[in-house]
């Protein structure tokens, strides 16, 4: 499927005195070019960067690197990939673009081109947004405007900062997604966002599983503070337990002897998926 432009895309970036001209290619030295020190990018996939070293030993550098004139160096705006890829293959020379391009040009066409290709993970693009918000005083809405998306997921993509540094690694290696992170942010104790993210992993908790869980917190939250009924330590340990096993609300009511155990479902999926792990045919 052909990918649509995203935003305004690199035109939007580029002073208007480099539209009009032709990108001419050029052929430097591979040590000529040094690497952005504005890539977003934190983590490089070494397998990729061998995957991609094996298609350019075969087919050559298709793609320029977009580059900025520095000194007697060029330096790296786009296409870090493709350099270390070619490192590897102790290439000599490599295909360039000179483009005419200050700090804020240089770290927003990294930042979109890796969003392009969909490489970055939450967490680094929530640091290249913010870098661009302290550096550079650029508003949410000139990053929405410029990247293609909306002011929301913006705003919450930045919401993700404020996560334990725990959780942001974990996000970082994909064990976490997006989505179980902006449901984390709607817990505020951050001893509690670390345990429900260590369930996420531990247990496999789907977004909506971890968003009830958390519903049913909240709700055990104000009972207790109401304060109108002593509970039993055992008991609520027990009722602590039962929840993190099946990953929804549940409330243990004990008189004497006797007593009764009620579990909350919210769809009948939801009920199909707790008799199983009750049966233990799937792993909780």
């Amino acid at each position: 499927m052909e990918r649509k432009a995203l935003g305004k895309g690199i035109a939007a970036l580029i002073p208007e005195k480099e539209e009009g001209r032709k990108n001419q290619i050029h052929f430097v030295q591979s040590d000529q070019i040094k690497p952005n020190p504005f890539q977003p990018r934190e983590d490089f996939d070494n397998q990729s960067i061998e995957e991609l070293a094996q298609s350019i030993k075969e087919k050559g550098v298709i793609q320029p690197l977009l580059v900025r004139r520095k000194a007697d160096f060029y330096e790296l705006i786009a296409g870090e990939r493709r350099l270390r890829a070619a490192k590897l293959l102790n290439l000599k020379e490599l295909p360039i673009i000179v483009k005419d391009a200050e700090d804020r040009d240089s770290l927003e066409l990294a930042l979109i081109e890796n969003i392009q290709r969909q490489g970055l993970n939450p967490i680094e693009e929530a640091h290249a947004y913010q870098h661009l918000i302290d550096k550079f005083h650029v508003t949410q809405e000139k990053i929405s405007d410029v990247l293609g998306k909306s002011r929301v997921t913006i705003s919450n993509t930045l919401r993700l900062l404020k996560l334990p540094q725990e959780i942001q690694e974990e996000m970082k290696k994909g064990r976490i997604s997006f989505a179980h992170g902006r449901a984390l942010l709607e817990v505020e104790d951050t001893n509690q966002q670390r345990r429900l993210a260590q369930l996420v992993i531990t247990n496999g908790l789907s977004v909506r599983e971890l968003e009830n869980l958390i519903k049913s917190r909240r709700f055990k939250g104000v009972k207790r503070r109401m304060g109108t009924i002593v509970r039993d330590p055992l008991t609520a340990v027990l009722e602590e337990e039962l929840q993190h096993i099946l990953a929804t609300k549940v409330r243990i009511s004990k008189k004497k002897k006797r007593g009764s155990i009620q579990i909350e479902f919210y769809s009948q999926e939801d009920l199909e998926r707790i008799m199983q792990v009750i049966r233990g045919s799937v792993t909780p």
